[in-house]
């Protein structure tokens, strides 16, 4: 383990006037400290913030705030987003363990670093450890990697199942900071590699996630988070579907619909979503859009396997959100 120097913060501005070059904010650091062992992450300084008052979850314009220390398992559990928001339970108790829930926390959920196997092993090169060293995944083992918004920089992918709920949902996040406080858009928070794969977020330096705020729109009639992965326990997902609809009898009022698994960060197609408002609730409607959403894809050596499993968990996630039946009280298998 490398040398650091730890700071207690008592305040958000304690916390903020703390961080500098090197510096990380820990919490839970379910993700942080695996990334120190490994040697990815060798920060000169650990802010701690677990003692900031952030671990609330409050009634906010209609919907609910999450405190940034809220743990994973306090939201799952919290009566009102198991009423209101199920998608968001659903997607949280589809992830980890019951002993990583009860350490995670919200803030920390969102900023996971994508998952890559050569990001992890700090012997090998990678544009996200150290920019411009390549990206051996282009070409190399890339199984579990991206099919949507890569660049020739980086195809790694973002590995919440809490974010994919998050973003069907457009959830806010509220941030403070050097230059004071600011509300993101959740679909603004993540961003693609592009020509910078080592940024993550659109944090800017020295910010820190203080909430999430849930919009009064849960969904939680017709809604389903679907997780494909190689075992059923433990283990990210090779795609991952959360599906909302809003419904007028069998016609499609609002839809929203997220993947995991298959981007460098939560992925969404607003123009299919588009599509769907509307039209009937059926098979058709949903293959049609399946159709659409993964005619984008750009597949990798090893990986145009999630092209076809991608389209069928779409159609799957829209039938269960259609029908009421999410993925914890169905038995369906794809067809």
């Amino acid at each position: 383990m490398n040398r650091f120097e730890y700071v207690r913060a008592g305040t958000v501005a304690e916390a903020v006037s703390a961080f500098g070059a090197g510096a990380r904010f820990i919490a839970g650091g379910t993700n942080l400290i695996d990334l120190m062992k490994y040697e990815v992450e060798k920060p000169g300084r650990l802010i701690d913030i677990t003692q900031l008052p952030l671990k609330g979850i409050e009634e906010k314009d209609g919907g609910l705030r999450l405190g940034a220390l809220a743990t994973n398992a306090a939201v799952a559990y919290d009566s009102r987003v198991a009423e209101r928001y199920p998608l968001l339970r659903n997607a949280i108790l589809a992830g980890a363990s019951a002993q990583l829930r009860n350490a995670a926390t919200t803030g920390g959920n969102l900023l996971q670093r994508t998952r890559c196997y050569y990001f992890y092993d700090a012997g090998t090169p990678c544009n996200k450890r150290e920019p411009g060293s390549g990206c051996p995944a282009i070409g190399g083992v890339n199984r579990i990697h991206a099919i949507f918004g890569t660049s020739d920089q980086c195809i790694a992918t973002h590995p919440s199942d809490m974010c994919i709920a998050l973003a069907a949902l457009e959830a806010t996040v509220q941030v403070s900071g050097p230059e004071g406080d600011r509300s993101i858009p959740f679909a603004e928070f993540h961003r693609l590699p592009g020509n910078e794969p080592e940024k993550d977020t659109t944090l800017k330096p020295g910010e820190i996630v203080v909430a999430v705020d849930l919009p009064e729109q849960g969904f939680a009639q017709n809604f389903t988070y679907l997780k494909l992965r190689d075992r059923l326990s433990y283990a990210f997902a090779l795609v991952s579907v959360a599906a909302a609809l809003d419904l007028d009898g069998d016609t499609i009022k609002t839809a929203r619909l997220a993947l995991g698994g298959v981007a460098h960060k939560p992925w969404r197609n607003t123009q299919a979503e588009a599509e769907l408002a509307g039209k009937p609730a059926t098979r058709e409607t949903f293959d049609k859009v399946a159709a659409m959403i993964v005619a984008e894809a750009k597949p990798q050596s090893e990986n145009g396997f999630k092209i076809e499993l991608a389209r069928r968990a779409i159609v799957r996630g829209l039938e269960q959100a259609a029908a009421g039946t999410p993925q914890s009280l169905s038995d369906k298998r794809i067809q």
